[in-house]
């Protein structure tokens, strides 16, 4: 998944670099690396719910 996310960003970024110039490539760079930012870390909570789902509370099974 994070592989693909990089290439997909890599690719915007190339392609945006060759349409703009100055401060619009940092600033669309930097939306790019946000978003990518985002999709991972919603990813890796996504996760992290189901495994908490499948994995009981260690306090909760001893009640």
């Amino acid at each position: 998944m994070k592989r693909v996310v990089d290439r997909a960003a890599m690719v915007v970024v190339t392609i945006t670099m060759l349409m703009c110039s100055g401060c619009a490539v940092v600033a669309v760079a930097d939306v790019v690396v946000t978003v990518a930012a985002v999709v991972v870390k919603t990813g890796v909570k996504a996760t992290g719910a189901v495994i908490d789902a499948v994995i009981p509370d260690s306090k909760v099974a001893k009640n």
